[in-house]
């Protein structure tokens, strides 16, 4: 079976320190957490970046500062910024974090980033408003940096919208989902199965589980021949009341039960083999 590709995401935007003390949020903890997740397996860091207070930013400079000290620490890992951003940006405000270049790894760009495929709810009056012409406007920029989209879904129809926007151009094959479960469809077996049967063949997928759904959804996708998301942004805790101590802590619990399936991890080099990246090459 195709090496498990595990991505941690590392701290959100949303989670705070009162929350989890080992959430991070200034540079130097960014690159440990990213440090402790790496040595744990995982092949790519989802990076959303805060200030020293905590507060969240899209500034193209926090990004650069936060990538620069990952890579000094793992040198090999994918580096996925996240274009989320917070509500009430422009979409160029949001796109800063495919501005940073890293010469260390001579990429004028990110090698991935985020595209949200569809407006969601996240609770309460929190809209999460990504338009068509926003997601037209992510397709091109992201073309044109030659930087690899990670198709954020959030439900069946976010799919259908990224086929709609891969039929024009906007987004190219083969295509790379992550599937958000837990939060507007439902963090279940039959569900998922749903959503991955509702991709072209040629694609790729990763499946992130909200809250208590992060582990059971790892292992559905370790034996359905996905890939698997955690960390803090999507979930706190090792078990029930226990606190997770690091990013690495949750990988490790998924790359221990992948290897006890029989599934090896994919190390960075295999997981750009994998999603179609080219091999990187150092300054």
């Amino acid at each position: 079976m195709t090496p498990l590709i595990i991505t941690a995401a590392i701290s959100g935007a949303e989670v705070t320190k009162e929350q989890n003390p080992a959430v991070p949020y200034t540079v130097e903890e960014t690159a440990r957490e990213a440090f402790s997740a790496y040595e744990a397996g995982a092949a790519i860091i989802h990076l959303h970046v805060r200030e020293d207070d905590g507060t969240p930013t899209q500034d193209a400079g926090r990004f650069k500062a936060c990538m620069d000290a990952i890579r000094e620490r793992c040198p090999e890992v994918i580096i996925q910024p996240s274009t989320g951003g917070a509500v009430g940006m422009t979409d160029m405000e949001r796109l800063q974090s495919t501005e940073v270049a890293e010469p260390r790894v001579n990429l004028p760009h990110p090698e991935m980033a985020t595209l949200d495929c569809g407006t969601c709810n996240f609770g309460g009056d929190e809209v999460f408003v990504n338009s068509d012409n926003t997601i037209i406007t992510f397709g091109k920029t992201m073309i044109q940096r030659k930087v690899k989209p990670e198709i954020e879904v959030f439900d069946k129809g976010m799919i259908d919208t990224a086929l709609r926007m891969a039929a024009r151009g906007i987004i190219r094959s083969p295509m790379h989902f992550d599937f958000v479960m837990g939060v507007q469809i439902a963090a279940t077996a039959r569900d998922l199965a749903y959503m991955v049967h509702s991709i072209p063949e040629d694609a790729t997928w990763t499946v992130a589980g909200i809250g208590r759904h992060q582990i059971h959804m790892a292992v559905l996708a370790i034996v359905m021949g996905g890939h698997a998301r955690v960390g803090f942004e999507d979930n706190l805790y090792l078990a029930k009341g226990i606190p997770a101590k690091s990013n690495g802590e949750l990988v490790g619990k998924v790359a221990h039960i992948s290897e006890e399936l029989g599934r090896p991890i994919a190390s960075p080099a295999r997981a750009r083999d994998i999603l179609g990246l080219p091999p990187l090459v150092f300054a």
